[in-house]
This record gives C-alpha cells, structure tokens and sequence, in this order.
C-alpha cells in the first residue's frame, strides 16, 4: 500500500478517521491515534485565537484603565501614605486592570494580552507620579509596580 500524499512511500498506516494510508511524515500524532494532515485540523484554542478587533479593544481598554487607576493609585498614596500598603495598592491596580482587560476580550487570554497589561500597569504608575497630588519615586514604589506588573500578567496570561 502505497501513501496517499507521497506515493514512492510504502505503509501500513492508515487515518485513524477516512482509512486513508499515510506515511509517518504525513501521520499527526492525536489523542485518539494517528491522523493525517487533513482529518487532524490542528488549530489554536478558541481561548487563545484573537483578531485585530479584540488587540485594539485591549488596548483601548487598558489605556482608559491605566488613567482611572493612575488617578486613584496617586490620591491613595497620598492620602493614606503608608510605604507597605504601597505594594498592596500596586497588586491591586495589576488585577484590577489585568480582569478589566480579561473581561473586555471575552476573556481571551495569551502573551500579547499579558504585555498589554503590564504596560498599562506601568502608565497606571506613570499617571500616579504626574498627578500634582500623586505619588513621589521611591524604592517601595518600585516593589510596588513590580507586584503590579506580576500580578496583571499572571492573571491573564
């Protein structure tokens, strides 16, 4: 028996799904046997396949976040201006953002995402320091973006 695809080739292996012979170069290894090329219909995950729309709403969604959060994360941290809650302040912006974000692309996940919203966490700071009444630059401010940033890519990646 010759294989389909490559008919120099000689098998005994055939699609587990049409019968139709295939070679090991052609044969896709599945979950319930081997498969060919055509029958086996390797796809990305639902979760993780996005168009062009869904980046654009992620974006869009994580700058306005970024300017919402910014804004409290500087009234915050001056008007309660404890270093250590400093660093929860900065989780919690980094999951706010990061599930605004999740929620806004159908709860899509992947590494573009994550990257989104670690920028958008570190505009959030950014917003933060430029705010007149806002946060000054500390070394806890930095632990503090860090636990941000962690956090938001964790939570959507």
């Amino acid at each position: 028996m010759k294989c389909a695809v490559h008919p120099d080739v000689e098998t005994n292996l055939r699609c587990g799904k049409c019968d139709k012979p295939i070679c090991p170069k052609c044969m896709v290894q599945t979950p319930v046997g081997a498969r060919c090329r055509e029958c086996a219909k390797l796809y990305k995950l639902p979760t993780y396949r996005m168009s062009i729309q869904y980046y654009l709403r992620a974006i869009g969604t994580g700058l306005g976040m970024a300017a919402v959060t910014g804004v409290i994360w500087g009234l915050l941290g001056n008007i309660i201006p404890f270093i250590f809650l400093n660093l929860l302040i900065g989780a919690a912006v980094g999951y706010v953002i990061a599930e605004v974000i999740h929620l806004a692309v159908n709860r899509k996940r992947g590494i573009p995402l994550a990257v989104i919203a670690g920028i958008a966490v570190g505009l959030s700071y950014l917003v933060a320091i430029i705010v007149p009444w806002g946060l000054y630059f500390s070394f806890f401010d930095m632990l503090s973006l860090a636990a941000g940033i962690a956090v938001a890519v964790t939570r959507i990646k």
